[in-house]
């Protein structure tokens, strides 16, 4: 699944992000060289993904993040 029609974002630590060249939602953990990397919602092992790949999480998905981490015992970010 790809995702078309959002446009490549330059996101901040704890964001969540999609992957646009999978579809997959992870929050912005930092960056390693010229990557960022993102982690599952609730936690998981981190995957590198190119900048250009990133893109915006709508809404919707982005909230169903928020709850999985919830749902899985972690803290809402401040």
């Amino acid at each position: 699944m790809t995702v078309e029609g959002l446009e490549p974002c330059t996101p901040a630590p704890g964001a969540f992000v999609l992957d646009a060249r999978d579809g997959r939602v992870g929050r912005v953990m930092g960056r390693v060289g010229p990557y960022v990397q993102l982690r599952p919602p609730g936690g998981g092992a981190e995957w590198d993904c190119p900048p250009e790949a990133v893109r915006p999480a709508p809404p919707g998905l982005a909230l169903r993040a928020r709850v999985t981490e919830i749902n899985r015992g972690g803290k809402l970010p401040r």
